[in-house]
């Protein structure tokens, strides 16, 4: 892309990033950064892509989920280890209702930025900078700790970087096992009333009994022990993701080496804003949110501009309409897309449009309003001829109680107990898991529609 330069974005009109108080610091910590090795590979970024062309043609299922924002004080191995535990776990159940391979992404090591609704944020007459995620600045509330800080960049790199360190030695050292894997689902189905999941759960034991009867060895062995994972964020925070911005050295290319995939939030795709020119010039897989207020115009014009080759794979489209409005909104977006002839990958976010503020204050997600427009989503497509391929969870692999519902039936009560996120509220273990076995359903009934009631 001739006229694309990496710091393009800098004369672009530029919408949720901090003003940075010291042009000095935000300088030398820019600089620091542009010495540091990449994240990411682009080998890496193209094996993604191609993988995501196969789901936007029915032949992969893109599984994507992870923390809200990651958090500087609850960063340890078994926090990544739980999440990406339950990743898997999901992934098993999900392939096995798909029939098809299950593309494994995480919303980790990166995602550490957060839009805000409102710039500042006032408690009892004061008013401060909004918390912007720990890249920027501290959610303490005080004069201090708001103040966007540099710096942390350099802290978000380092953790990126022990991340993503653990999850390559997780996916390959074992701890990925299929058989192993399930044997923790199964503990799961065990409860009372996760019943309905048991017959499910037991068809999967049979099948990997059968595998391992059948004397599955060498290649084939390994493929079932170890899992390809990828990493993705949202690409808010410009001057971290342009320093870490390299030149392929195989094709010239550009990647944005601080994850596999990058997407732009549905508050940052202005088509002449500086998200979307940085995101159009990286080779990287590009996600792009749809929400209520997306224009078939403006979508036309966003295909157009990030993915002017129509290249598989490059372009995955998010809806976050909220329960009861994707046959509002999704369709019109859906035939827009075909009138384009663009190549793109659906998946479904049903986290976003269903927050709610309870009645003790704390914002949640009912899991039947994320259930409902995730069945809403493949309704739409079924009706459209087109093809759901993915999923996008705000979860976390620990026991927190943030949403209500599930089979352990968080309620309002409960919130207060485990509410530990820094932003929005995300499914717990159990509610992600649960989520996959009626996710499955939806997949299963496409793949078969007389195959809804035997799972």
């Amino acid at each position: 892309m001739s006229d694309w330069v990496k710091t393009g974005w800098r004369d672009r009109p530029r919408v949720q990033m901090p003003d940075w108080p010291d042009a000095g610091a935000l300088a030398a910590a820019e600089a620091q950064l542009a010495k540091y090795p990449p994240l990411v590979f682009a080998g890496e970024a193209r094996r993604l892509k191609a993988q995501l062309g196969q789901a936007a043609r029915g032949e992969a299922f893109l599984l994507q989920g992870g923390d809200c924002a990651e958090s500087f004080e609850q960063f340890s191995a078994d926090t990544i280890r739980d999440t990406f535990k339950v990743l898997l776990q999901m992934a098993v159940v999900l392939t096995y209702a798909a029939k098809v391979p299950v593309v494994k992404v995480g919303r980790m090591a990166g995602q550490f930025a957060k839009p805000r609704s409102s710039p500042v944020e006032v408690v009892d007459g004061v008013e401060l900078p909004a918390y912007r995620g720990d890249i920027v600045n501290d959610l303490a509330f005080t004069e201090a700790a708001r103040a966007p800080d540099p710096t942390r960049m350099l802290q978000a790199y380092t953790q990126a970087a022990a991340t993503l360190n653990l999850l390559r030695a997780f996916s390959t050292g074992g701890y990925a096992d299929v058989h192993q894997v399930h044997q923790w689902t199964l503990g799961f189905t065990e409860s009372e009333k996760a019943a309905r999941y048991r017959a499910m759960a037991a068809r999967i034991s049979d099948t990997l009994d059968f595998i391992k009867a059948a004397g599955v060895t060498g290649d084939q062995a390994h493929t079932l022990e170890s899992v390809e994972f990828y990493t993705s964020h949202e690409a808010l925070l410009l001057e971290y993701e342009e320093a870490l911005c390299r030149q392929d050295s195989t094709s010239g290319k550009w990647l944005a080496g601080s994850g596999h995939m990058i997407w732009i939030g549905d508050r940052t795709r202005q088509p002449d804003g500086a998200h979307v020119e940085f995101a159009r010039g990286v080779m990287n897989p590009i996600g792009l949110k749809c929400g209520p207020s997306m224009e078939v115009d403006d979508l036309k014009r966003l295909i157009a501009t990030l993915n002017p080759g129509n290249e598989a794979g490059r372009l995955t489209l998010i809806a976050r309409f909220g329960a009861g409005k994707a046959g509002e909104h999704l369709p019109k977006l859906i035939r827009a897309v075909e009138e384009e002839g663009a190549d793109v990958l659906w998946v479904c976010d049903p986290m976003h449009g269903n927050t709610v503020k309870s009645e003790s204050g704390y914002k949640t997600r009912p899991f039947d309003a994320v259930l409902r427009e995730v069945r809403e989503f493949f309704a739409v497509h079924a009706a459209e001829g087109t093809i759901p391929g993915g999923v996008h969870f705000e979860m976390t692999g620990q026991d927190v109680t943030e949403c209500t519902g599930g089979v352990r039936a968080v309620t309002e009560a409960d919130l207060h107990s485990r509410y530990h996120t820094a932003c929005d509220p995300r499914l717990n273990a159990s509610q992600a898991l649960e989520l996959a076995f009626l996710v499955s359903e939806e997949l299963a009934q496409r793949r078969d529609p007389a195959q809804r009631q035997a799972v």
